[in-house]
């Protein structure tokens, strides 16, 4: 008697953005069973309701219908009496995003949160998929176990092991490009859907050697293979947009059209190839670093509600500082192009207040609410466990490097980390937030002449850092791998671009263009705009009775005096309005970092 969950997949509705889904269940012992649908992705701490796209749901034995209740917003009670039952249902799906599904006569997408009901009881049965082929000229890309009847690229059986092996294995579906390469003699795959340009071989070359480092740097003790078997780049390319979501074996990936490196230029690495490659980086890092080490909070994923949890910098952060480390350690960039990299990190976490109002600790428990639905007021009263984050990473790998005289790093604990969770298998139990400070503590005092009192220090200033809600203080420890931390004054027309003129008037608002004058995406705190009561999504249309674009803002504003009276004309909910606004002089709130002893920053560089 089988015991195997089986869900099949129509696509012949792609006009109404419809995946029409079948799900059967065997035979089974309680006289009735609890289906539901996750609330939250793993990776993405945010309640989505997925059901809210589900529709036409109905139940049947033998094709005559029985009764399924709905319990609350996404579950529902179904009245099996133990018999094989079957459920048939619609989910809407027309989102391009990372995080749930899409349907169209392009491309299908779909993460199992979205479309897999989780029937009670069988969550530890195995899951087979049937993916029914349209009549389009699509194929099939996925980290589900293919079974031995259906080959790569093909619809057709697919398998998983448990209900959180099929959830945790998105799937791409349309007439995709594929590249494939090798890494520590495990297949990966690079699937590239939407409209590109790129030089492919040389996407290939950089890809391996960034997926070789990370696999150098974990599995350097554990036989040099990655924790899967094969591996899925799955990316939708659109003419804007980025984002990615890890997976134990894939990844979701969406970039823009020109985020690939033009094979007509050979030697240009763009800001766009940086940042894909940035993106990549820091998802494959996540299939050791939160997929597998996470925290105990997640250990299982509860996806009904919310899992609070205070370490989301460690996951995140962590990853953060190696995504951009590695392409400077891999080659693909200098060590003063990583350090540009770095600097705009530092830039951004300084730039708002929101570091003095949310520390750490804060900023990864209320992710839920505070990060995932940002306000407009989010770079005066919230920091990122990303960017920040990063920072502490940063210092936590330069104070293990200057306290075991470089013979440890950041890696060394990383790989501590990774040795628990193969040690512990399935009693794995997850991280704890002393668990980091505890594995450095230990690294410092084996090995070296470091007593009792540093290590006890090192810990201290740890917990305040993750407490206090203050800036992280780099600049002398830079200093001692001989990098110069400094504040430099941006440009009137940019706050996240170093301003070189002796006269830069600072206004304190970020904008982007729009069809009339410009519109204020960002007003920190305390600057002349807010004096002058500009506000986010505000149209400023004229400064000083001169019309102003996107294009013409730096020439305007550069030619005004400090410290005057000059009218600003803004348009807001539909009315005009008119405020008087001062320029003040330059604000040092640029980071800038730069190599002033090469000698010493070969003890950063180094992968010990």
């Amino acid at each position: 008697m089988s015991t195997s969950i089986h869900y099949q997949i129509s696509f012949e509705q792609t006009n109404a953005h419809l995946f029409n889904i079948t799900l059967d269940i065997p035979v089974h012992s309680p006289k009735s069973l609890k289906i539901s649908l996750p609330s939250w992705i793993p990776g993405s701490y945010m309640v989505r309701d997925f059901a809210k796209n589900i529709v036409n749901i109905a139940a049947f034995q033998q094709q005559k219908p029985i009764e399924l209740t709905a319990l609350d917003k996404q579950s529902w009670q179904l009245n099996t009496q133990g018999k094989a039952s079957q459920i048939q249902y619609q989910v809407y799906a027309f989102d391009t995003s990372v995080r749930t599904a899409y349907l169209d006569n392009t491309r299908g997408f779909f993460n199992g949160t979205s479309v897999f009901l989780q029937v009670e009881g069988f969550e530890e049965s195995k899951q087979l998929v049937s993916l029914i082929k349209p009549d389009l000229d699509w194929k099939v890309a996925t980290g589900l176990k293919r079974s031995s009847a259906t080959p790569k690229y093909h619809f057709g059986e697919y398998y998983a092991d448990n209900y959180a092996e099929l959830i945790d294995c998105p799937v791409e579906i349309t007439d995709f490009t594929a590249v494939e390469f090798e890494v520590a003699g495990t297949p990966h795959h690079l699937i590239l859907s939407g409209k590109q340009y790129a030089d492919l071989a040389r996407v290939k070359q950089d890809l391996t050697k960034l997926c070789q480092h990370h696999i150098d740097l974990f599995e350097k003790e554990t036989g040099g293979k990655p924790p899967f078997s094969e591996y899925w780049f799955l990316t939708n390319i659109l003419p804007s947009g980025f984002g990615g979501l890890e997976h134990k074996n894939s990844t979701a990936l969406l970039c823009s059209t020109f985020d690939f490196p033009n094979i007509n230029k050979p030697d240009e690495l763009s800001e766009g190839y940086k940042t894909f490659l940035s993106l990549v980086s820091h998802e494959y890092f996540h299939n050791w670093n939160v997929c597998r080490i996470k925290p105990e909070e997640f250990v299982p994923y509860r996806l009904n509600r919310e899992s609070y949890t205070k370490q989301l910098w460690a996951f995140e952060g962590i990853t953060s500082y190696y995504d951009d480390l590695s392409l400077f350690r891999t080659g693909i960039i200098s060590f003063e192009d990583y350090l540009k990299l770095k600097s705009q990190t530092i830039s951004r976490v300084n730039r708002g207040k929101g570091q003095l109002k949310q520390n750490l600790i804060e900023s990864s428990f209320y992710t839920w609410t505070k990060f995932y639905q940002q306000g407009p007021d989010a770079v005066n009263n919230i920091v990122s466990y990303y960017t920040k984050g990063s920072l502490l990473a940063l210092w936590l790998d330069l104070t293990v490097r200057k306290a075991t005289n470089a013979t440890k790093s950041l890696d060394d604990v990383m790989r501590a980390l990774w040795a628990d969770f193969v040690d512990k298998g399935a009693d794995y139990k997850g991280t704890q937030l002393d668990t980091i400070i505890n594995i450095v503590n230990s690294l410092i005092l084996s090995g070296t002449t470091a007593s009792d009192a540093h290590s006890t220090h090192i810990r201290e200033t740890f917990y305040q850092l993750l407490n206090n809600k203050a800036p992280i203080p780099l600049a002398e420890l830079l200093a001692d791998f001989g990098v110069e931390l400094k504040q430099v004054p941006s440009k009137a027309a940019s706050l996240l671009e170093t301003s070189s003129d002796a006269h830069s008037p600072y206004l304190g608002f970020m904008f982007k263009e729009s069809k009339l004058g410009i519109e204020v995406m960002q007003v920190l705190e305390d600057s002349p705009a807010e004096k002058a009561g500009i506000s986010v999504q505000d149209n400023i249309i004229a400064i000083d009775n001169i019309v102003v674009s996107k294009a013409n803002f730096a020439n305007v504003v550069n030619n005004l005096a400090l410290n005057h009276d000059y009218t600003v004309s803004y348009i807001r909910n539909g009315e005009l309005f008119n405020s008087v606004i001062q320029l003040s002089d330059a604000v040092n709130e640029l980071s800038q970092m730069t190599v002033i002893d090469a000698e010493k920053a070969k003890s950063w560089q180094a992968i010990v």
